[in-house]
């Protein structure tokens, strides 16, 4: 056995993944490679006794070289929680719908574990968020995210009153459902939903897309990649709530406002593949590209 370790993050209640992290663990191990997992999934998955099973620390990924997320997009937003934390290169194989952050499909995996044994894979960084929560002028939250802080209403039946800003400047006052800021990471997640462009991962930005917002200029925002977007609930508005890529929430209060930055700190992300953005945005949306001839050669 190397003294090479890779950490494995599956998602347990999907039958795929538990396959899957089984082929995975079975080929590293063959392999010289150590598995580490943590101990709440280790008893859900067929791993052998070979395999380190720890708890959930912040110092999980020490010694890792890689950490392999076997999910959907709410697994691989879980795994890049820790891989940001320890700096480790987090690589997602895909076993829900669309998977823009995994690098790899359920079909791939001995490709994938070929890959890993070979050390054979490219990392990049993506550009994260730093999100504070101000009360009364004090700071009472804080929190990253690498897709997006969405700023939204609490009640169904009660929009949210909010001014947006950007540089310090006020932009425009709506009532609506709320208010995205992403990542260009973010930008196919819950922006894209909220009509927000699609901006590629290679360019560096912040994106400010309204939701549902009833107003003549609530239109999504691209701003330089180190503005500072801030959102700011109305005092006479119903509280809201904020969420920090879909996984950690927190209520603001009348008077809260919410300020969006770069982050100091990025996500790595393991890739096997050179195919172009445009490539991944055509198969992961079945864009209907028919008829292209291409440029005259």
């Amino acid at each position: 056995m190397s003294d090479r370790t890779v950490f494995l993050l599956a998602h347990t209640g999907r039958p795929a993944a538990i396959r899957s992290a089984e082929l995975v663990v079975q080929g590293l191990l063959r392999s010289g490679i150590r598995v580490r997992a943590l101990a709440e999934e280790a008893c859900d998955l067929p791993l052998p006794d070979s395999v380190e099973a720890v708890e959930a620390k912040p110092d999980v990924l020490e010694g890792c070289e890689l950490l392999v997320v076997l999910g959907g997009d709410g697994t691989l937003l879980r795994g890049a929680e820790f891989a940001r934390t320890s700096g480790v290169p987090m690589l997602g194989v895909n076993l829900g719908r669309v998977g823009f952050l995994a690098e790899a499909e359920r079909d791939d995996l001995d490709r994938v574990v070929d890959r890993v044994v070979r050390r054979d894979y490219e990392v990049e960084e993506r550009m994260t968020l730093d999100i504070l929560v101000r009360t009364d002028g004090r700071v009472v939250y804080n929190d990253w995210a690498l897709n997006e802080a969405s700023v939204e209403k609490a009640a169904r039946e009660r929009m949210l009153e909010v001014v947006i800003e950007v540089d310090g400047r006020p932009v425009s006052r709506f009532g609506g459902d709320g208010v995205v800021c992403a990542t260009p990471t973010g930008s196919t997640a819950y922006a894209f939903s909220a009509g927000g462009p699609v901006v590629w991962p290679e360019v560096e930005a912040l994106l400010m897309v309204p939701i549902s917002a009833h107003a003549l200029f609530a239109k999504p925002l691209v701003t330089a990649p180190d503005s500072v977007l801030a959102v700011e609930v109305q005092p006479e508005t119903p509280h809201g709530v904020l969420w920090c890529d879909g996984r950690r929430t927190v209520e603001l209060p009348a008077g809260a406002r919410v300020e969006v930055r770069r982050g100091g700190v990025p996500v790595r992300l393991a890739r096997l593949h050179h195919a172009l953005f445009t490539d991944r945005l055509v198969a992961k949306f079945a864009l209907p590209v028919a008829g292209w001839r291409g440029a005259p050669h």
